[in-house]
């Protein structure tokens, strides 16, 4: 049975999820994965994980109540770094070739200056988003940096938290950005989140990088 955030209705592709937990599994183990797994009533991906297909299959209740399940174990401090090497893995082990991305490999692509990069991959990677789950995402471009928006949100689905709490993303944000960039760190911080009473999810990303 489920422990926390009923069914939303709205739905991650399988691959996705697939993704996830096999990252989630590498920054914490198998044994610390299953504990949370078991916690949140999701025993039944102890032994199988979801199939390696585009379907449209996996709650977003059953990803916000297993990112709950980090902070549960391993309490705030611990929760929040496992969420942000949990999203770095995610898209490294395979976000970066789907759809809008799969280009940034190409060599016309990586030419492009590092500006321009950016420009373009940050709103390929919401694309991404939007167009294989039920998340919406989108950026606006500022002067000197960008606002990534996710106005429905699986990493915080149906939770109540006093502060901004989506590590997952921004931890997947600090890693695809370090991608499309050819390896430059950029600072990516919540501003606003739904769980803390936001209307959208809201991240802020400078556009100089860090270094």
């Amino acid at each position: 049975m489920r422990n926390g955030v009923p069914p939303s209705g709205y739905y991650y592709p399988n691959r996705i999820a697939r993704i996830y937990l096999q990252a989630m599994e590498e920054v914490m183990g198998r044994n610390g994965l299953n504990a949370i797994l078991n916690l949140k009533g999701l025993q039944k991906y102890v032994e199988d994980f979801p199939p390696n297909n585009l379907e449209r299959e996996f709650d977003f209740s059953d990803f916000s109540n297993l990112n709950q399940g980090v902070f549960d174990i391993y309490g705030p401090r611990g929760g929040r770094g496992l969420s942000l090497r949990g999203g770095r893995a995610t898209f490294d082990r395979g976000l970066k070739g789907f759809g809008a991305l799969a280009g940034a490999s190409d060599l016309a692509f990586r030419v492009l200056p590092e500006g321009t990069k950016v420009k373009i991959g940050l709103p390929a990677m919401a694309r991404v988003f939007t167009q294989f789950s039920d998340q919406i995402s989108y950026v606006e471009n500022y002067d000197d940096h960008y606002l990534y928006f996710i106005d429905r949100c699986p990493v915080c689905w149906g939770r109540h938290t006093d502060l901004p709490s989506c590590f997952v993303a921004t931890g997947l944000l600090q890693s695809g950005l370090k991608w499309v960039s050819s390896g430059r760190d950029y600072r990516v911080q919540e501003i606003e989140c739904i769980a803390a009473g936001g209307s959208s999810c809201v991240f802020r990303i400078d556009k100089q990088p860090i270094h």
